[in-house]
Formats: structure tokens, sequence, C-alpha cells
């Protein structure tokens, strides 16, 4: 990727892109650093590191500091994420929405853009006014009334215009940058969280050189030995190189095109390929999954119960504990169950299977129609086990390196670690392309 970077820096029109790109995650990282009038970003911290373990957790990471500093950018992209997932389901849905998708053609692709930025918009909306509340509510913001409705108007504008704005970059990114701009947000949101590891990796290697005296108990102290910190090294680059493997990863069906004669000309009788990827979902099972797991534990934390307290909920929490056991095989079996939905929302076998037989193809060894399906149809549900069992595996790893050095907070998410891996081989492919574009000399020479 570097030589990637070194080739297209020569170019002078991606040299502009790259720049551009680099300016508008610039702009991106200046407004995650602006705090939101009215709210004690102090105050905001210390409250949001205690609720690591439900679904602000998960927003933390996807947004980077700016959600737990409560700053203008603290929703970021995630209300056009959750905007454009359920538009894409509600396209499979609704009848009207799936004919917009499939026959509208460049004008339905833009009605279907703008009723995605009308819903990112709503979203925010819900989204900023929910986060007032928890404020309000845990009594975070400083100003004299807590019930304050100026106060309460400016923040959740600040963060509905905050998220639209980040929308709108992501889209200029897009147009005049390089690769997708909502995934280079991310990126950038989730490598901004990189100085903390750092720092939190550096203060347990200092602290296990500089014990403290016997019987002196301080908050949140803890002690990183050597060995533990080559284990989370080691542990990191065997996910990335991993992950890089399995998002390469495909399954290729051949397909014969028969020979048909148009005219005087004949046509047909190449061969091709069905590429299915290993990994088809993405990140989204592993985002439903920690959603759907951390749901008791938000719900636990608005109702005031901690693990701490007394009885059936606290022993609730106890039990149903981020990195126990217990919620570690419900994660697993819930992003298996996302990983199946997910792919049978994307790929229809049944409709390869009819364009196949309507173009004059099939499948080597298979009649064409239904057979074709059927055969399909086993090949995407074997594929899919191995992209779920790679999803589980990734999401699952953190939780037992956290066990096993002590420290939760040192393990790497596997989510980050996809999207961060994932946009970095999305971008250089896209470099590789812009490049093979403007040096490709064609067939006459």
């Amino acid at each position: 990727m570097i030589q990637t970077l070194k080739n297209a820096w020569k170019v002078p029109e991606l040299k502009n892109k790259i720049l551009f790109t680099i300016f508008a995650l610039l702009v991106f990282r200046l407004g995650s650093a602006v705090p939101t009038p009215f709210v004690d970003t102090a105050a905001m911290g210390t409250y949001m590191e205690s609720m690591s373990g439900t679904i602000f957790g998960l927003l933390s990471t996807m947004n980077g500091t700016a959600f737990s500093m409560a700053a203008v950018f603290a929703l970021g992209v995630q209300p056009y994420i959750n905007s454009s997932i359920i538009i894409e389901l509600l396209t499979v849905a609704i009848p009207a929405l799936e004919r917009l998708a499939k026959e509208g053609g460049e004008e339905g692709r833009k009605k279907i853009a703008a009723i995605t930025r009308y819903t990112t918009v709503a979203i925010a909306l819900l989204q900023g006014f929910g986060y007032y509340t928890i404020m309000r509510t845990n009594n975070l913001l400083n100003v004299g009334d807590v019930n304050s409705i100026w106060a309460g108007f400016v923040i959740v504008i600040t963060f509905v215009a905050g998220s639209a704005f980040v929308m709108w970059l992501g889209e200029q990114i897009t147009e005049k940058g390089i690769g997708n701009g909502i995934s280079m947000i991310l990126f950038a949101g989730i490598l901004s969280r990189m100085p903390s590891l750092i720092q939190t990796l550096y203060r347990g290697v200092y602290n296990s050189f500089h014990p403290l005296p016997e019987g002196t108990v301080i908050e949140g102290y803890f002690s990183l030995p050597i060995w533990g910190l080559i284990l989370v090294l080691a542990g990191a680059l065997a996910m990335i190189l991993f992950v890089v493997y399995i998002q390469n990863a495909e399954r290729r069906i051949p397909v014969q095109y028969a020979k048909r004669v148009v005219g005087r000309k004949m046509y047909g009788g190449q061969s091709s390929h069905i590429p299915l990827k290993v990994n088809m979902s993405g990140v989204l099972p592993i985002i439903f999954a920690q959603s759907i797991a951390s749901l008791p534990a938000t719900v636990c934390a608005f109702a005031g119960v901690t693990a701490e307290s007394e009885g059936f909920w606290g022993g609730f929490l106890r039990v149903f504990d981020a990195n126990g056991l217990i919620y570690a095989v419900v994660y697993f079996l819930l992003i298996l169950a996302f990983s199946y939905f997910y792919s049978t929302m994307q790929f229809d076998p049944t409709e390869v299977a009819n364009n196949l037989k309507k173009n004059g193809g099939f499948v080597p060894g298979f009649r064409p129609g239904k057979p074709t399906a059927d055969f399909i149809r086993r090949v995407l549900s074997k594929i899919t086990f191995f992209g779920a069992m790679f999803l589980s595996v990734i999401a699952i790893a953190p939780i037992i390196t956290g066990n096993v050095i002590g420290q939760s907070s040192l393990s790497i998410g596997g989510t980050s670690i996809i999207i961060v891996v994932g946009v970095a081989l999305e971008t250089s492919k896209a470099l590789e392309a812009q490049l093979m574009m403007r040096h490709y000399k064609g067939f006459l020479e």
C-alpha cells in the first residue's frame, strides 16, 4: 500500500484527491474536538467510561473520542449508517422502493439517496434528544437549570447539524477524494483512539517495573508485564493478517455461456464465474449482535442498576458481564444468526439462477433454473458459515485476551480491526484502479 501511495503521489490529479481527503479528515477531527455548548465534558467522559459495557461503548468505538466528549460531531456517521441499513432493508420489504432501486436507473438512485438523507436527519434528531436526556438526567450540563428548554434545543440542534455536516463531508470525500467517504470517516474516528491505547500500554508496562508499596490501592491502577504486551501486539498482528486473508477470500462458481447465432455473428461460448465473498456481510453482524447483547446492560444503566447492586438485576448483570462466558456465548450465537440473515438479504440465488438462464449461462453439471439455484444456495450456506465463524472469532478474541491479561481496556475490538483493515484495502484498491486508468497504454502499443 505504501508503494501505491508513492505512485499515486506522482500523479497530479491523484495527489489533489489525496490532499482533499486528508483536509476533509482534518476538518472532521477538528469538529470532533469542539465541545457542545452547555455540556460538562469532563463529567461526560467519566460517565461514558462507566458505560463501557453498554451500547454506548459501541457508539464510542465507532465515533472515536467525539462521542465520549459530547463534541459537535459526537453522533458522527452513525445516523447515516443506521439510515442506510434501514432503507436497504425496506427496499426488500416495500415493493415501491424495490422498483425504484432496480428499475429507476440514475433517477431512482438519486431518490433513494435523498430518502436516506432525510432519514439520517430524523435518526440524528432522535439520537440527539436521547443523548441530551442522558445528560439532563445524570446532571452532566453546565447550566443552572437542567430543564432549560433553550439549553436542550441548542444541544440537540448542534448534534443534528454536526451529523448532517459529517454526512455531507463523507459525500464530498466520495466525490472529490479517494475511496468511500463514510468509511474514511469511520476509519479516522477509530484511529483517533490509538494514542489513548498506546498511553495505556505504556502506563501498564511502566507500572510493572514500578509496583506500588504493599497495601496501597489506587483506583484504575494496573500493571502489564512484558509477556502481556507481547501477547497484545502479537494478537493484534495475527488478527490483522487473518482479516486481510479472509477479506480477500472468495468462492468462485464457474459459469459457461452457450453459443448462439444472431444474424451472421456468433455470441457466447466464453467461461466466467460468480464470485461469492467469504465475508459477504462485512462488519454488520458484529454491530447488530453487539447492540442486542449489550441491551440488558444498557437498560439497567438507565435504571441506575450496576453489577454491585443487590437483588435480581444486580445478579443478572454480574452473570451477564461483558467479559464473561455467558455474554461471549450469546454474542457468538447472535453473530451467526445475523450473518445468515444479512447474506440472504444481500444475495438471492433464485434471481441469480434466473438471470443466468435468460442470458444463456449455466453452471457445469447443473441444469438451468431450480437445480442451479439450489446448488448456489448450498454453496452460499457453507460460505456464510465460514464467514460467520471468522466474524465470531474476531469478535470474541478481545474478550479472551482481556481476561488473560486482566485488563479489558487493552483488548482491540474486532469491529475496529475489520473496519480499519477493510477501509485500508478498499482505499488501496481504489488507488490502484485510478493508477491503472491513467497508465494504461491500450492494445495498439
